[in-house]
């Protein structure tokens, strides 16, 4: 009866050990799923080129669809400090620059509220730029000077953006998170967290694992790309 005893605890004990090894294994094989998405490939695909200039990566991309893309990083924190698009010109002309991720650039229209592109920065318009952090993206809106209770941020998935409002209804604005679009992440409500001072709104978003570990090893992929001397002309974002 001892070693029937026996035999039923080990083979129950196998029996768990065999669950948690497939378990861990589905756990590590959904947090590389970002390898699987149509942009992870794209980057992988894209023609790519690097320029280093003191404490910048500069790496410039040229997808298959004929878009252009600059990214600048950080080589001491290796976090992402600028994204931008090229706009294709009007009838051929020499394009602009859209950011996504970072200051504005020369040749870059700065994003205001609620104006078209071709008028002038105001200095009582809100004003918004995105950051990037190792474990935040950031939005950061300039001339809003309601203090913090007046402001309601939520996550809306249907819509597939972030959503800010105030209660005295003079500010209403949905922040779209390409990075979770991409990867196909639900926006978290509790992901989300903002702060006010100096009249600038401060929207942190945590990152989610995957894509905190699409960021490392998307870095370290980009050290396979070898620095080149000569700056081409649409690598010159400053």
């Amino acid at each position: 009866m001892k070693r029937s005893n026996c035999l039923i605890e080990v083979y129950e004990g196998f029996d768990s050990f065999s669950k948690r090894i497939k378990t861990s294994f589905v756990e590590g094989n959904n947090l590389k799923m970002f390898r699987n998405t149509i942009w992870y490939r794209s980057l992988l695909d894209a023609e790519k080129s690097c320029l280093k200039e003191d404490k910048l990566k500069k790496i410039h991309y040229k997808f298959q669809d004929d878009k252009e893309m600059v990214e600048e990083y950080n080589v001491d924190t290796q976090v992402l400090l600028r994204r931008a698009w090229k706009v294709k010109g009007k009838l051929g002309g020499e394009g602009k620059w859209d950011v996504e991720i970072g200051d504005p650039i020369p040749d870059a229209t700065p994003h205001i509220e609620g104006t078209g592109a071709d008028i002038m920065e105001s200095k009582d318009q809100p004003i918004l730029t995105r950051r990037n952090t190792r474990i935040n993206l950031e939005w950061r809106i300039r001339n809003l000077p309601y203090p913090i209770e007046t402001y309601s941020v939520s996550a809306n998935n249907d819509e597939r953006c972030i959503v800010i409002r105030t209660t005295n209804k003079k500010y209403y604005k949905r922040l779209q998170v390409p990075e979770l679009d991409r990867l196909n992440l639900p926006i978290e409500q509790a992901n989300i967290q903002c702060s006010h001072s100096f009249n600038t709104l401060i929207i942190a978003y945590k990152k989610p694992q995957q894509l905190l570990d699409m960021d490392k090893e998307w870095y370290q992929e980009l050290s396979k790309v070898k620095p080149i001397k000569d700056i081409p002309n649409d690598c010159k974002t400053q």
